[in-house]
Formats: structure tokens, sequence, C-alpha cells
């Protein structure tokens, strides 16, 4: 038996398949046409973009296996390049000159809706923790604030 979300549906306004869901909606902004696309899972649609209006100039074209491969690649590429970003911003890191050692300081950051969290580490050259603590979240690592840190001999920012 299929289950209902990996169940393959081509109909004019929605299409699934390949773990994502197309789904054509009245644009709220103005009298156009707009596409949802949805992640297998997820309640909240990964990217809504404008959808083409029918040859009546009324209603809007339908779906076609075309379109929805183009919208999934498009979509796909969204969804990475956001979780990117976000593992970006929430594993930094910066290698500066401190005295006459070269140090890479590393800044990530557990984002628990709760107890967020953030831990600054120093590692020499050769990959060695040189001095590890717990800061705030919202520490700004830049240069001077690794410099910093390790001109204090690691003390707790």
């Amino acid at each position: 038996m299929t289950d209902s979300i990996s169940s393959k549906i081509q109909e004019p306004r929605v299409w699934r398949d390949n773990g994502w869901t197309a789904r054509v909606i009245k644009n709220e902004d103005d009298d156009g046409w707009a596409v949802a696309m949805t992640r297998d899972g997820q309640s909240e649609p990964a990217l809504v973009g404008p959808w083409t209006m029918g040859r009546d100039k009324k209603n809007p074209k339908p779906l076609d296996g075309a379109a929805f491969s183009t919208l999934v690649k498009t979509a796909s590429e969204f969804v990475r390049r956001s979780e990117q970003q976000l593992h970006a911003a929430l594993h930094q890191s910066i290698t500066v000159t401190a005295g006459t050692a070269r140090i890479t300081v590393y800044l990530d950051i557990e984002p628990d809706e709760d107890n967020p969290s953030a831990t600054l580490t120093a590692r020499d050259e050769g990959d060695d923790v040189l001095a590890q603590v717990k800061v705030s979240p919202g520490f700004k690592l830049n240069r001077s604030s690794a410099v910093a840190w390790a001109e204090s001999g690691y003390a707790k920012p």
C-alpha cells in the first residue's frame, strides 16, 4: 500500500513526485497566480514564486512535467543554499596571529529554542585545542575579538 505523501499526483494545479509537491495557488498580492513548492513531510512551502497565467489570462497555466522538474530543481537548490547559510552562521571560524602563533578560533552555536548556547575554541596550526569556553550565542567572532581572546590568555570573554 502506498502512503499518501509519497503517491504520485499529476493534476493541472497539483503535482507530487520525487519528494516534492507543487501547488498552484492564488497570489494574495495581486490578481495572478503563484506556485508553492513543499518538501514531503514539511508543513510550510520551501519556496513560493510567481506562476504563469493561462491563455485565457484568468486561470493559471496547468503544471506539466517539464515545469515540475524545473520547480523541483529550483526549490532543492534554494533549500540547499539556505542550509549552507545556516551552517555558516552557526559554525564560524577565523585564523589570526596572536603574538607569534597562528591560531584558528571557532565559534559553534547550538540554536536550541529553549536554551541556546555557544562554544569558542582555539586551535593551533597542528589542530590541537589550546582553549575552549562557553560564550553567549550572540558572541561576535571577528579578527579583533579572536586576537583579544588569545592575548587575554583565553580568559572567558
